[in-house]
């Protein structure tokens, strides 16, 4: 008996066809290891745009340029503080930022002899271990999770030890303004006089929580906002390294809405390339992703710029019905009321800048740079500060109302039907010029100062349209004809229709009358200040076309009219102070005081009943 339990090839196997193929039994397949597939290559796990795309050097930080030139002139003069602050919003590099400070002190350079530097290599150990967040000599810290005295005590008596293999040892503390009061005061003495090996780096975005005894020790770095240029240029590159093609305005849309944070808007970026199809056009290569505005436009909920410049169309042409048409397409296609009123303050925005400075943002095609030329010279500054106000109280309704579709559509109903009314100005010269160019409007004089109704005064006329007293209004010829000047009283009241204010409170406290006839004054000065005598004349000649002779006289002369009016107004207050209701009232109350309560007509009964009342 044979000791293989598999058969012999070479003999004729019994009960089987000689001529039968011995691959139909399975017996001529080559081994298993052959059969078996190839082991696939150890598949990475994705890591994020904004994981992956980390700046790793300097030379990678976008938008702080101060802080990066300060820095290098730092090392290159081996004049480094002890402990540093980033502060600054989310997503600008602070904890990165450190991370790099962390590298360019620690770098040793490819052949293990470097120094400090600005520009760590990348590829010696310290730096690489430092990246990958396990170097021993580096220790980040989040402050949110260890936020007691007990964690900055074990970092107090750690520091006493030198570095185990880097030359600094660094305390990396994120969100630092979360330590409690005694965290930070267990920490004062330490961050104040630290030992040589030993660097403290802080980040926060709330640096107004950070004590000012913290604050004093540390050298602060403020990180700006990234612009949304060089956000879009930043994330056109990343695109190209990951072979995603993006539209200019989908990159400049991410951009905007990322709010001058790499990080915001990295992700933002990484949620819109997963959201693309994989289906190629004319203009991509098979299964490229693609990130079209539209599709950013739908992604982040935004309004169709292109949509929002066509309701502003409509809302400034005061057409309600094709308005709120648009509207409703709007909102068919799931977009935001609030998004809306935001689409059309920056629209509103943006030609207002193209009006001042000819150089508006954002600006992402030229049929949004042609109609924003056409909206900046059609509208004026007036009417654009004021649909500015409409929309923005419109904006705050839509808010805080409890059915944002109806309060969106009122408000912007409220500003199509302000957008054709003209302005304050424009309104008073409108009627200014609609009564001077009336032939039949009436044309008398104004009331004078509240006084009795002399003898030689005329009974009153009816009352003439109001002068604006920036612009008088001179009488024609045909009414300084029928100018009736016969007491001083209707000469002081058609010097003020006709705007001479000034002349007539010189007049109205100075000239006492001894005779008034027409043509001809005989006066007297009250104060002997008659300077005002020619410019009388002119005023005279002007009103009434004839010439007026002035000339002092003796005899008895009346009261000027400034003597009148308090003469009237001391009648007034005798006959209150007499009335019997107020003497009761006095008595019943010694400290009592009685308000002046001026009424045009100069009537005391009135004053009297509202106080019986």
């Amino acid at each position: 008996m044979s000791d293989s339990i598999l058969p012999d090839t070479d003999a004729e196997t019994p009960g089987l066809d000689p001529d039968m193929p011995m691959n139909a039994l399975g017996l001529d397949e080559p081994p298993l290891a052959e059969k078996l597939p190839e082991k696939p290559a150890t598949v990475q796990p994705y890591r994020v745009l904004a994981r992956k795309y980390r700046p790793q050097m300097f030379a990678e930080l976008i938008g702080q340029d101060a802080m990066v030139q300060t820095l290098g002139n730092a090392i290159k003069r081996d004049k480094l503080a002890h402990a540093f602050l980033m502060t600054g919003v989310r997503g600008v590099g602070k904890t990165s930022t450190a991370r790099l400070i962390a590298k360019a002190l620690n770098c040793i350079g490819p052949n293990g002899k470097g120094g400090p530097t600005i520009s760590p290599c990348g590829v010696c150990e310290p730096c690489i271990a430092i990246a990958e967040g396990r170097h021993i000599d580096v220790i980040e810290m989040d402050a949110a999770s260890h936020t007691g005295v007990d964690d900055v005590r074990e970092i107090i008596e750690a520091v006493r030890y030198s570095a185990v293999s880097a030359r600094y040892k660094i305390y990396i503390i994120d969100e630092v303004h979360m330590l409690s009061k005694n965290a930070f005061n267990a920490l004062l003495k330490t961050l104040e006089e630290p030992p040589a090996h030993v660097k403290f780096l802080f980040a926060t975005t709330e640096v107004n929580k950070i004590p000012i005894t913290v604050l004093s020790r540390c050298q602060r770095f403020d990180l700006k906002r990234i612009s949304s240029e060089q956000l879009a240029d930043h994330f056109a590159k990343i695109c190209h390294a990951e072979a995603v093609t993006a539209d200019a305005d989908a990159l400049a849309m991410i951009a905007e809405a990322a709010q001058g944070s790499v990080r915001d808007g990295l992700s933002i970026l990484d949620q819109a390339i997963a959201h693309t199809d994989l289906e190629s056009d004319a203009d991509t290569p098979q299964g490229e992703a693609q990130v079209r505005a539209a599709l950013v436009r739908e992604m982040l909920g935004l309004s169709d710029r292109d949509a929002v410049r066509r309701l502003f169309g409509h809302v400034i042409a005061g057409d309600a019905d094709q308005m709120l048409q648009e509207l409703d397409s709007q909102h068919m296609l799931g977009v935001d009321s609030l998004a809306i009123m935001r689409g059309l303050l920056e629209l509103v925005h943006s030609v207002t800048l193209q009006k001042s400075t000819s150089t508006p943002r954002n600006v992402h095609n030229d049929a949004e740079r042609a109609a924003l030329s056409k909206w900046s010279g059609a509208l004026s500054h007036a009417q654009l500060h004021r649909l500015w106000q409409l929309l923005l109280k419109g904006h705050d309704e839509v808010e805080q109302a409890p059915v944002p579709r109806e309060a969106c559509e009122m408000a912007l109903l409220r500003v199509a039907h302000a957008s054709t009314l003209p302005d304050p100005g424009q309104l008073a010269r409108l009627l200014r010029d609609h009564a001077g160019n009336t032939p039949d409007a009436p044309k008398t004089e104004t009331a004078s100062p509240s006084h009795e109704p002399s003898a030689q005064q005329s009974p009153p006329r009816e009352a003439d349209t109001p002068i604006d007293p920036v612009s008088p209004v001179k009488p024609d010829a045909a009414s300084a004809q029928r100018a009736d000047i016969h007491s001083l009283e209707s000469l002081n009241a058609a010097l003020l229709a006709n705007g001479k204010y000034l002349l007539s409170a010189k007049m109205a406290k100075d000239m006492q009358v001894v005779e008034f006839r027409e043509g001809a004054i005989i006066y007297q000065s009250a104060d002997g200040r008659d300077d005002y005598a020619p410019e009388l004349r002119d005023a005279l000649l002007q009103i009434t076309g004839k010439r007026w002779t002035l000339e002092k006289g003796e005899g008895e002369a009346g009261l000027t009219l400034a003597q009148q009016e308090q003469a009237h107004a001391q009648a007034r207050k005798d006959a209150r102070d007499n009335h019997p209701l107020v003497k009761a009232v006095m008595q019943a109350f010694p400290d009592a005081k009685i308000i002046e309560n001026d009424t045009p007509t100069g009537d005391t009964s009135s004053n009297i009943r509202s106080l019986s009342a």
